[in-house]
Formats: C-alpha cells, structure tokens, sequence
C-alpha cells in the first residue's frame, strides 16, 4: 500500500512540474507577436463578408431578406405566418402528409412506446424494430432487395459517396446535382466531372475519355431537379452504364411519392425496372413526411454501408418518432393513389397557367416543381417581397445558387392547392412582371 502511494506521489509531483505556476504564468508574454485579427475574428471571415456585402446591397434595394421566414403550424397548400394564413408554394409537402391526423398519431404512438432518442448508434445498442420495417416497406416500395436510413438527407450522399469511392475512382454528376453528392464525391478523394445538364452525349464525351483511367466509376443524376422541375432519361443512362462499366445512382429526394401512378419515383414514371439502376437515394423530409435519407438497392451495398459509411456507423440511430411517419405514409400511399393523382393535375394546372400568361418556366415537366424564370436575383427577391405582403408565399432561387440570368420564383406544389389559389397567384405574378417591365 505504501509503494502504491508512493508512485502516485510521484505521479503528482511529475504532473505539477508540467503545470503552469499560476494562470498568470500561462498567459503568452508580451512580446509574443499577436495573431492578426483577420485569423481569429469572425467578422474578418470572408463567408461573414460576402454575407454582409449582400445584406447591405439588399438594403440600397429596399429588399427584405427572404430567407428563414417562420411558418407559426404545418406548412401545406396554406401556412399561418405572421399570424395570417397564407398560401404556401414554399415546401415539400407534396401528397399533404405532414400534418395528416393518421401520420401525427403515428409518431406519438413511436414516441411513447420508444422514447424521444434511441440514445446511440444503431450499430451498438440504438436499433429498433421500426427501423427494420420502415427499411424493409422501402425497399419493397422499389422492387429491391434492402435499403438503409439515416438521420440526414444530406449525410445520406455525403456519406455514401464518401465511403464507396477512393482516389483510384471518378465520379460523373450531372452539372446540377445537389450539393450533399459533391461534397460526398469531394469527401471521397474521388476525381470529380460534371457533364452538361441531362445531356447523355456529354457524359458519353467523358465516359470514352476518361473511362479506362479508373477503377471505379459513378455516374449521379437526379429523379426530379427541385431547380427546374425536369427529369432525365433514365433509359439513356443506363445504357451508358451498362456500356462503360459504371455505376449509376438516382437521387429521389423530389421524384419519390411524387412521379409514377402510385409515386414510386422515376422508375415507375418511365416503366423501367428499378433493378436497372444501382443506387437508389431519397429524403424523408418531403413526401415521406419525417426527416432523414435513404439508399435502396442491392443487399451486398446496404450492408457495406450499415457496417461501415460513417454517416450511419458513427450517427445515433434515428428516432423512433420521425421513423414512423414516414413508415406511415408508405402504408398509406397505396391506398390512396388519388393524393398522387391531385398533385398531377393542378401541378398541370399551373404550368399550363403560367405558360398561358407569358411566363418562362423552362424545361420543367408540371410535377410538383414549377420555376417562374425571371432574369434578376433582385427582381426575384422584389417579387417575393410584393406577393409575400398579399399573403402568397414562394422562395427566389437567386445567384450563385443559379445564373444571374435564370434567377427564379420556384413554386413547389402540392395535392392540396386549388385552381382558385392557382389562379390568384399567377394572376398578381402576372402584374407584378407587368409593372416591373414598364419600371
């Protein structure tokens, strides 16, 4: 007992000779250069910079910063904001779920059977038998073997990406792909090229240059492209997987429970057999109602990214509240094609409305996704300013996150929107344009 205390005392006296004397001690003496303020004040950050050189450009506009707006109950074809209701173009509620009593109920009932948090990494002690459902109708809702949730959409790429591929690979994304796929790419050390926007021919130019230069090659689009509202080919893109080799991976975060008769996604829209593409992505934020991501495919890919993608590995498992509404409305869905059905035709309505009043709404195909192309990020912030104050909101799409030139309202709609809500937003869109134009 004695040698013991002795070595412990000799631990403490090592330690204490380590340890500044006092705090005063410990402070740097004064003739140590001092850090420029630039490398330690935050206002001196060029990301604060940009962020208050657009502030104060907005100002000289007299334009409101559009941007974190607060929606005070459920956000659906309407919103209470500010206290008044509104008609809503500004979420992702598509098939009017979120909120839904039947959905609701199903989270609480999560919540009081599982808690608020399962409390750690599914991998260690954090799964639940409501992940392996919610997993399996996923991947029941595509035709294929297996599929896996994480707590982020956007981890849900990054991580993925960033585990299945090496510096030895390149990754092929169409030029509007989300951002979570290009920081996965850039997380994985993979070489990375865009090709022009739902272009085969420009991705074929790079798959016979580059092709033969690496091990293992992805090629990344999306169902639905929630900028413009277009779809791809997706039967010319496989067939250039099949030719060069390569892997192909769709990004569903706005196409599933919105294209196809039962809104299965791209697959479905086109008749094609969802075994054809490799990985199959989607959010759970939007149709489905809860919050998360998830990849379909194959059993051998799940399972390489249940035991290994950091993104589900290192993360606490998702909880069992927001699992399960979007189970929920998975078991809903097939019951109720007409939600599908509804979104179709007055997302048609609209198109067809703002076309008929002269507007530019691009290459969009009216399916949930509508784009109101203006021409100026600040004409854009205006007019989403003028219609927010008659109680319709809608978000401007503004540089650099497009072109200056396509600077946009992007209207998102859903089931539950009316021609009379329609009608009336298009026509004050129609004046607002009309005004701005002789300005």
């Amino acid at each position: 007992m004695s040698q013991q205390r002795s070595i412990l005392k000799q631990q403490l006296l090592a330690q204490a000779r380590r340890r500044p004397a006092s705090r005063t001690a410990a402070v740097a003496p004064s003739d140590t250069p001092r850090t420029p303020e630039r490398r330690t004040d935050f206002t001196a950050h060029p990301g604060y910079q940009h962020l208050a050189l657009m502030r104060e450009a907005a100002d000289k506009l007299g334009l409101h910063d559009p941007f974190f707006k607060v929606h005070e109950g459920t956000a659906g074809a309407t919103s209470l904001m500010q206290g008044r209701e509104c008609i809503n173009f500004a979420s992702y509620n598509y098939l009017d779920y979120s909120g839904d009593p039947r959905v609701n109920q199903a989270a609480v009932e999560a919540v009081e059977r599982y808690g608020t948090s399962v409390s750690a990494s599914r991998a260690v002690s954090g799964e639940r038998p409501i992940h392996q459902t919610l997993e399996q109708a996923l991947a029941d809702a595509y035709g294929v073997d297996d599929a896996v949730v994480f707590v982020s959409g956007h981890a849900t790429n990054v991580s993925t990406l960033g585990y299945l591929l090496g510096p030895g690979d390149l990754v092929l994304h169409d030029e509007y792909i989300h951002n979570s796929s290009l920081v996965g790419a850039q997380l994985s050390g993979a070489k990375r090229m865009s090709f022009r926007h739902n272009d085969t021919a420009s991705l074929e130019a790079l798959l016979s240059r580059h092709r033969n230069q690496f091990e293992r090659v992805l090629i990344v689009i999306e169902g639905l492209y929630s900028m413009d509202g277009d779809t791809p080919d997706l039967a010319q893109f496989i067939a250039l997987k099949y030719r060069y080799d390569a892997w192909l991976m769709v990004d569903e975060a706005h196409s599933f429970g919105v294209l196809g008769e039962h809104g299965h996604g791209l697959h479905e829209h086109l008749g094609i057999a969802p075994q054809e593409v490799d990985i199959w992505m989607g959010t759970l934020s939007k149709t489905l109602s809860g919050c998360g991501g998830y990849i379909a495919g194959s059993k051998a890919l799940v399972e390489m990214l249940r035991y290994f993608s950091p993104g589900f590995l290192y993360s606490v498992g998702m909880p069992a509240q927001v699992a399960a509404p979007a189970l929920k409305v998975l078991q809903l869905m097939p019951q109720e094609k007409h939600r599908v059905a509804r979104l179709h035709a007055i997302s048609s309505y609209f198109l067809d409305g703002a076309k008929a009043r002269g507007m530019n709404t691009g290459e969009s195909i009216g399916v949930a996704v509508v784009p109101v192309i203006v021409g100026s990020s600040p004409l854009a912030t205006r007019l989403c300013q003028m219609l927010f104050e008659q109680g319709i909101n809608v978000q401007p799409i503004v540089h650099p996150a497009v072109p200056e030139n396509s600077a946009r309202l992007r209207f998102f709609l859903s089931c539950e929107h009316t021609h009379a809500q329609v009608d009336q937003t298009l026509d004050l869109l129609q004046q607002h344009l009309a005004a701005a134009a002789v300005r």
